[in-house]
């Protein structure tokens, strides 16, 4: 057996329509085989709370080994999990093709796949991942619709918290009134046709965060885009599923693919790429996805003409070279690497990307936000999603740029709230935005 996974990993299929997946037998007895591995490594003691908690559960047992601890205990560790894959792809050395075949955040899905159809998901939370319905009805009333979730507002958070669940002091995205894909279609943009890229064509797949909390991130990527010479086209089918699959809803995730892949395969067939403006959704349509459905070919194609976007830009720099006119961002940007950005395997493009902007001073931070999505928002949660992402915080407080960027929009209001904690009297940005609306100022749009 060869130890220390020298070798690409490979991630197999989630075999959710199988019978034997729902098995509560089954599910603790590779649950016990999984966490007795992590317990003899502990190698990924410093990414998450799950590891901390298994660790801790064994360490006070009567044996000191996970025999002597109960299965009810294993749901605060499956709690702790953010589904960063972290563990999967930067840290585990026991990950397919070893032998051990360890996916732990995959087994945490599994878990929650089961508790799921068991019913344990309180309504207001699956309530809560209907992010395309919450966006139509939020954008109608906007200004009310932030008002009320402001973090500060006495009257609204308490109640919020009791009954959604969502930390009174957790910031949550705002609403917009005009959606991405309206102002798009309202605004068409003119190509720059001298640009070393024209020629090329790609559909912007808003993602229900860009096109109902963040339409300026769709706004920045369409105006890169077109003076980097490619026509663009917006659309938002539906969401990709990542809040549902936090929660195990896998048969909703499977069915928004079916969906959504048709849909943006209509314009790959047309000369189109499929650019996605948030990893996490990338991360589905690229990965997820095809482990949900190996066998239904709209997936499979649609993985393979989805980029992310810094991902696509950068490819046009390299291929074809960006246009010119980039200006320097005077005092320089410390860029926080997305989890899910990291997972989809294809090096720090972000950090590539800010990398063209002349004389500018770049700063990495590779380490995990602890957001996890909606995850980090939950009263149990928050506290300690700023107690992981309080490296992250501690390394943007002391580089003192005055820019701060993550390319995920939750992590950004994450991130900012752990350097508030820390600043002590330091200055914080106003905002953490995506890189591409760096660039955007770069090019002076």
């Amino acid at each position: 057996m060869r130890e220390g996974s020298l070798e690409a990993p490979t991630r197999h299929p989630l075999a959710w329509t199988e019978p034997d997946f729902f098995d509560e037998a089954k599910l603790e007895a590779e649950m016990r085989r999984v966490f007795d591995i992590c317990h003899g490594c502990r190698r990924c003691f410093n990414l998450c709370d799950s590891f901390p908690r298994l660790f801790d559960l064994v360490d006070a047992s009567p044996t000191m080994e996970l025999d002597g601890v109960k299965s009810e205990d294993f749901k605060s560790v499956v709690d702790a999990c953010t589904l960063c894959d972290l563990c999967f792809m930067t840290k585990c050395p026991y990950v397919p093709p070893h032998a051990f075949n360890i996916d732990f955040p995959h087994l945490m899905l599994r878990h929650r796949a089961v508790e799921f159809r068991k019913g344990a998901v309180p309504f207001a939370v699956r309530q809560l991942t209907e992010t395309d319905r919450n966006g139509k009805l939020a954008r109608l009333a906007a200004p009310l619709a932030n008002w009320a979730t402001r973090t500060g507002n006495g009257l609204t958070r308490p109640a919020m918290e009791s009954l959604a669940g969502i930390d009174r002091g957790a910031a949550v995205p705002k609403f917009h009134a005009r959606t991405f894909t309206a102002e798009a279609r309202r605004n068409p943009l003119a190509l720059d046709r001298a640009a070393p890229a024209f020629g090329r064509k790609a559909v912007l797949y808003a993602t229900c965060f860009v096109n109902y909390n963040n339409p300026d991130i769709g706004a920045a990527a369409a105006k890169v885009l077109a003076k980097n010479g490619v026509e663009t086209v917006a659309a938002q089918p539906g969401c990709c599923g990542m809040p549902k699959l936090e929660h195990g809803d896998l048969a909703r995730v499977a069915e928004q693919a079916r969906v959504i892949a048709p849909a943006l395969l209509e314009w790959v067939d047309k000369g189109h790429d499929v650019i996605a403006l948030v990893p996490s959704c990338a991360l589905m349509l690229k990965f997820e996805w095809p482990l949900l459905l190996p066998d239904d070919e709209n997936v499979k194609r649609l993985a393979r003409a989805t980029f992310d976007l810094s991902e696509y830009l950068v490819d046009i720099a390299k291929k074809e070279g960006l246009a010119p006119g980039m200006r320097p961002l005077p005092g320089g940007v410390t860029v926080h690497l997305a989890c899910h950005a990291r997972a989809q395997n294809i090096g720090a493009k972000a950090a590539e990307l800010l990398r063209l902007i002349p004389d500018t001073e770049i700063e990495v931070i590779e380490r995990c936000s602890g957001h996890g999505g909606s995850w980090g928002m939950m009263k149990e949660n928050f506290e300690t999603a700023l107690k992981v992402g309080k490296p992250v915080a501690r390394a943007a407080v002391g580089n003192a740029h005055p820019h701060v960027v993550s390319e995920c929009p939750l992590a950004s209001l994450h991130i900012l709230q752990g350097m508030e904690r820390l600043a002590d009297g330091a200055a914080v940005p106003a905002e953490a935005p995506h890189p591409i609306q760096l660039v955007a100022r770069a090019y002076g749009l």
